[in-house]
């Protein structure tokens, strides 16, 4: 199995690293935009070959894009296209991107349609570019398929065999469902994370103070402040509605703990940790 992989970052690096090392892709064709990305990739032996987008389109049985969401539903459909137009009814494109009801919609009636699969395989870390793939990022986590119906039979079970090299749990939803759930599991916790690094670094005008104060609960909450700007624009705006909606929640809620801590009231206030506390119950 030829497996090309447009963006060797975090997500298709590691992706290129375990399909090759478990048997998954006898080859891994790599594409990069960046000249100094592509170099690094192969030093790095992401992939065994640095080739042209279209060379990677004609040689790959799968084809996977891990680029920025916004550049992604314009490729997937191009993809598609070149698939209608080499009459390569065997081979497969899909994407890993956080949103996944405009992907869906831009591809919905496209005559290969069956030939994509929607994934987000829901795994990461704050870092970006080819240095942060890592091998085992995906085991033991969960991907997400979108729409699995408008997609063949084959062309499904291919790729949740590739998920399953991966070592991923394969959970079954809508696109907008899908959407809806990442906006309160995932996204709010980045616009959090931005949000408390702004304060911060508004307020604390002297950063040795804050590298020197910074203890473990404020690190690994604003950890995701380091994710990059060109991925995180296009997931933010392409999900407007659902983070809105999240973000509003949350701002009353941060208003109940304001309201509560301005009257001194801590029953309150512990009444609020106490209902926060029944997290545990879900995350361990």
């Amino acid at each position: 199995m030829t497996i090309g992989i447009i963006g060797l970052g975090l997500i298709g690096g590691s992706m290129a690293i375990d399909l090759k090392r478990r048997g998954f892709a006898s080859c891994v064709l790599g594409v990069e935009a960046d000249p100094f990305h592509a170099e690094a990739a192969l030093k790095m032996q992401l992939c065994d070959e640095i080739v042209s987008y279209e060379e990677c389109l004609d040689r790959s049985d799968i084809v996977v894009v891990a680029v920025p969401v916004g550049t992604a539903v314009k490729m997937v459909c191009d993809i598609l296209d070149h698939f209608q137009k080499a009459e390569t009814p065997d081979k497969i494109v899909i994407d890993v991107c956080s949103t996944k009801e405009q992907i869906n919609l831009s591809t919905q009636y496209h005559p290969r349609r069956e030939q994509y699969v929607s994934t987000h395989p829901m795994a990461g870390t704050e870092y970006s570019g080819p240095w942060a793939a890592m091998p085992n990022l995906f085991d033991g986590r969960a991907c997400i398929i979108a729409n699995q119906e408008e997609s063949s039979p084959k062309a499904l079970k291919t790729i949740e065999q590739l998920y399953d090299v991966l070592n991923m749990r394969l959970i079954f939803m809508s696109a907008a469902s899908h959407d809806v759930h990442t906006a309160y599991v995932s996204h709010i916790s980045h616009v959090t994370s931005f949000a408390l690094a702004l304060t911060v670094l508004d307020k604390e005008k002297d950063e040795k103070h804050i590298f020197d104060l910074a203890s473990g609960g404020f690190s690994s909450t604003v950890r995701l402040a380091k994710s990059s700007a060109d991925m995180w624009v296009p997931i933010l705006s392409q999900n407007h509605d659902n983070v809105l909606r999240v973000i509003d929640t949350y701002i009353e809620k941060m208003k109940a703990f304001r309201d509560a801590i301005a009257d001194y009231d801590q029953d309150k206030i512990r009444s609020l940790i106490g209902e926060a506390n029944r997290i545990r119950k879900i995350i361990r």
